[in-house]
């Protein structure tokens, strides 16, 4: 770890207690050279300390040091920096088809005639198993042992997968299921802020928490003062085998906060508040940090929901400084006394500590917002920054029932459910969920929930009968507060028993409607809704019955179950009788922030965070009979339908080979604007008829075992006939039609997305995708770049891509490629029926202009300058060798 040049003379002596640390200091940098250092934003002062750790001369220089405190003079710059994170994160969706590269780079190192053992993570890296349980049996006190032998029961092969992993691989560690979700697990226990580790001659080096992970949600530990944000599972897999991370130094967005929040206000109403703000504002690609002495009255609970909505509010991170609520946070979650004092000495020796009239720091521009201010607010139908007052959400649903759903003339339309006694209509509940790390690692909204629901007990209120309602907590620290305050029982006695320890609705994972439910709502054509607790709303995501999607917080989903409909105005209208008959309104029910406040003294305390964390890699019997085969590579099966070996490094040789250019090209999507990776990647349910469904089918899964997306990313077969799938994605080569289809040509057949790429395959024909602005916004995944890459997809090219999804193109060998003046494939009058033609691959350079040749169906052409956005050196060598992993090979081998 120790750097060469050390041009600053930084490296320093850090005395904390009886004990010393090495640490390369900030002021010592600033006092030898590095000017005004100690002005820049807290974030940029850890990417400053990054680099000079790392500082050697070729991956970090004195200039890119130097560019730091540059970026005072405009508080933006175009200098691209090497930044290496301390660790890597991962949950099993993403991780393991992450692992499943390493297994196979591990048999391609050995083709190449290297040492498989070279390949090996060169950072800690934890996976955390929080995205396979699904909601199957809820509402009942089994429904946790249930789901989790089922969750055994369809994840065997993966499961075994990762014990394999566990134990072959050197610097990884699994925390299995049913113990919480990673980026909850992550801010509860994995996370330091302030790391420290031992250099070979017995130094011990202290320097911050940072990291990369494999789920866009890891900006969550950002509320910890650790900097972090996620990447594609390709950056995820380069970082971990050492390979820096190339960004630009960015900009930096000061978000003021003042005041504090009124009785009767939540966290989720603060945060979806802030994320509509920063969407208006625009902020993707950049930094925000929060500053003001609104952070004395926030605490680090609430600091972690608004960090954990970044990627929603569009940013890279949403960073909180260290203060003394970090320090009260660390020790009152088990972290030790040791711990601490560091966090807290190396904080203040950096100028990282934050006290209450600080001045500021430089920011590139800034917001502000009273806390005082803030509404009770829901946001949907569709997407997390579409907030609307609680008090407007019933007049705002009739307004979508109009323009996003053009049912208006049907509002008041009922349909029976069959065998029961009563009907369902437009705009009903069919979903309840507490669910997603957002809100359940906030002590405050989930005792909340847990109060309003006994109120609700003790007036005798009654969940509506159509309403799928569930409980997935974020840790089983939550679990165990629940239990001890009495409150669980609450909770069980209006449906919300425990049904996991995971992601479940907010990714999709809510399963399925009871069947006579499901069935209304296909027959009456209903816009279903779901209330749920978590981050994620786009349309299709959480389950194919539900067209409308609410975030809430967690005794609002309660109060939302309990009311059963988006037609009530929970502000004027009851929430159901009494036993006597009479109206009771959500303010009877709402519990006062006092009474949140004295739950949370009694029953949250560092005994209890120290007691479930105590054994987290061990596991339940489950977990502890999973068998593993093969040592050092993976015995691969070629029966399995969950793992199987990727054909990326199929004929491979030790030096590239120049990039071919592409010619006449065949169109395979024109789309929008806001195609998210939600849209692109593979999730949610397989259905029979699919391409996926059809495979597994031939491999004799019954369809009752086909489990889902997710589940199954660590086989490409599966993954690639499952992108752009989605039920709701619209390819506007078919207007009107909805999900993964197509037209080929020249025969104009009308198929699915996979089947045409496979025929054009077989002819020989490339493919290009045409879309519009924010392409590949949402969630950071892998797979959406892996699909469009297995498919056969040469370049996209749109107006602007979303950060992560540019970067994970490059990582898979796909151009990206951006319309410039203001063209658009609209302006272009292209349908779909053209041929592209893009020459000039052997001669890119970062960010030049390249020329797109298009051909009409008449034989005309006409050629369009477009933007390469490969935007760094850096990335022009991953896509020259065919894909980032292929780079890290050919390194490691040679």
């Amino acid at each position: 770890m120790t750097s060469s040049p050390d041009s600053f003379k930084s490296r320093q002596t850090l005395q904390v207690g009886d004990k010393s640390y090495a640490y390369y200091s900030l002021k010592a940098a600033e006092e030898n050279g590095l000017k005004d250092v100690s002005r820049l934003p807290y974030t940029l002062k850890v990417l400053t300390e990054n680099l000079l750790r790392f500082e050697d001369g070729r991956t970090v220089s004195k200039a890119d040091i130097e560019a730091m405190p540059g970026w005072l003079a405009e508080q933006k710059s175009t200098r691209e920096i090497a930044f290496r994170p301390a660790r890597v994160l991962m949950q099993d969706f993403t991780g393991i088809p992450a692992v499943v590269d390493l297994a196979a780079m591990r048999d391609a190192m050995k083709h190449l005639g290297g040492d498989p053992k070279r390949i090996n993570p060169l950072v800690p890296v934890d996976l955390v198993i929080d995205h396979s349980v699904i909601v199957d049996e809820f509402g009942n006190p089994q429904a946790f042992k249930r789901n989790v032998e089922l969750e055994y029961k369809r994840n065997g092969e993966r499961y075994r997968f990762l014990k394999w992993a566990q134990s072959s691989f050197d610097n990884f560690r699994v925390v299995p299921p049913g113990t919480g979700i990673c980026h909850q697990v992550n801010l509860e226990y994995l996370s330091q802020t302030i790391f420290s580790a031992k250099e070979e001659d017995g130094t011990e080096v202290a320097y911050p928490d940072t990291l990369v992970g494999t789920d866009s949600h890891t900006t969550m530990v950002n509320g910890a003062a650790v900097l972090g944000w996620g990447v594609g599972g390709i950056e995820a897999e380069a970082a971990m085998l050492g390979q820096p991370i190339s960004m630009l130094i960015p900009e930096v967005i000061g978000f003021r906060l003042e005041g504090s929040l009124k009785e009767g206000v939540t966290a989720t109403d603060l945060v979806l508040t802030v994320t509509q703000m920063l969407r208006k504002r625009g902020v993707v690609g950049k930094f925000v940090e929060f500053y003001g002495d609104g952070l004395d009255h926030l605490p680090l609970e609430d600091r972690a929901t608004i960090g954990n909505m970044a990627p929603e509010y569009g940013a890279t991170c949403g960073f909180f400084p260290i203060d003394a609520e970090t320090l009260r946070y660390l020790r009152e979650t088990g972290r030790s006394d040791e711990r601490v004092a560091l966090v807290e000495a190396y904080a203040k020796a950096q100028g990282m500590f934050r006290s209450t009239g600080d001045a500021h720091p430089t920011y590139t521009d800034t917001l502000e917002l009273d806390l005082g201010e803030v509404e009770p607010s829901v946001a949907g139908p569709k997407r997390p920054q579409d907030r609307v007052l609680l008090a407007q959400a019933k007049q705002e649903f009739a307004k979508a029932m109009d323009t996003e759903f053009k049912r208006a003339d049907q509002a008041g339309k009922r349909v029976k459910v069959e065998g029961t006694d009563y009907e369902i209509g437009h705009g009903d509940v069919v979903i309840a969920a507490i669910t997603s790390c957002t809100n359940t690692s906030n002590p405050n909204v989930m005792i909340a929930a847990g109060l309003l629901a006994r109120k609700a007990n003790e007036k005798g209120l009654k969940v509506k009968p159509w309403v799928k309602t569930s409980l997935a907590p974020g840790s089983q620290v939550v679990a165990g507060y629940l239990e001890k305050a009495d409150l669980q029982k609450d909770l069980d006695a209006l449906g919300f028993n425990l049904v996991g320890f995971g992601c479940t609705t907010c990714i999709g994972n809510s399963g399925p409607l009871p069947e006579a439910v499901s069935k209304a709502v296909n027959e009456g054509d209903l816009v279903a809704c779901s209330v749920l607790s978590g981050n994620r709303n786009f349309e299709g995501r959480v389950n194919p019955d539900v067209r409308a999607n609410y975030l809430a917080s967690p005794p609002l989903v309660v109060a939302y179950a309990l009311a059963g409909s988006l037609n009530v105005d929970l502000t004027t209208e009851p929430l159901g009788e009494d036993r006597d008959g009479n109206p009771v309104y959500l303010k009877d029910v709402w519990p006062s922030s006092t009474e949140v406040q004295e739950f949370v003294r009694a029953n949250i305390t560092r005994e209890l965070f120290a007691s479930k964390y105590a054994d987290v890699f061990k596991g339940d019997e489950h977990w502890r009979e999973t068998q593993v085969e093969g040592g050092m590579t993976y015995a691969w099966d070629g029966n399995s339908t969950y793992v199987q070996n990727p054909p990326y490094f199929v004929g491979m040789d030790a030096q590239p080979k120049s990039p071919e250019d592409v010619v006449g090209a065949r169109v395979i999507g024109l789309f929008l604007d806001s195609i998210t990776t939600d849209h692109i990647s593979p999730a949610g349910s397989i259905k029979a008829q699919s391409p996926a469904g059809r495979y597994l089918l031939d491999h004799n899964v019954q369809p009752v075992d086909f489990n889902q997306y997710g589940t199954r990313r660590g086989n490409h077969e599966v993954m690639m006939r499952g992108t752009f799938a989605n039920i709701r994605i619209k390819n506007q080569m078919v207007p009107g039609v909805e999900g993964g289809v197509t037209v080929h040509h020249p025969s104009g057949e009308q198929m699915p997305i996979y089947d045409a790429a496979m025929r054009y395959r077989q002819e020989g024909v490339p493919l290009v995708i045409f879309a519009g602005k924010e392409y590949g916004s949402g969630s950071s995944r892998d797979w959406a770049a892996k699909g469009t890459n297995l498919l056969g997809v040469r370049a996209v090219i749109v107006e602007s891509f979303e950060r992560i999804h540019r970067s994970n193109l490059i990582g898979m060998g796909v151009l990206p490629l951006q319309f410039t003046n203001g063209q658009s494939w609209q302006s272009l009058g292209i349908t779909g029926e053209e041929k592209v033609t893009i020459l000039g691959f052997d001669d890119i350079r970062p960010r030049a202009t390249m020329q797109a040749e298009i051909e009409r169906p008449d034989g005309s052409k006409e050629t369009v300058d477009l933007l390469c956005r490969i935007d760094t050196e850096d990335e022009l060598d991953y896509f020259r060798n065919g894909g980032i992993l292929h780079y890290v090979l050919r390194r490691l081998a040679a």
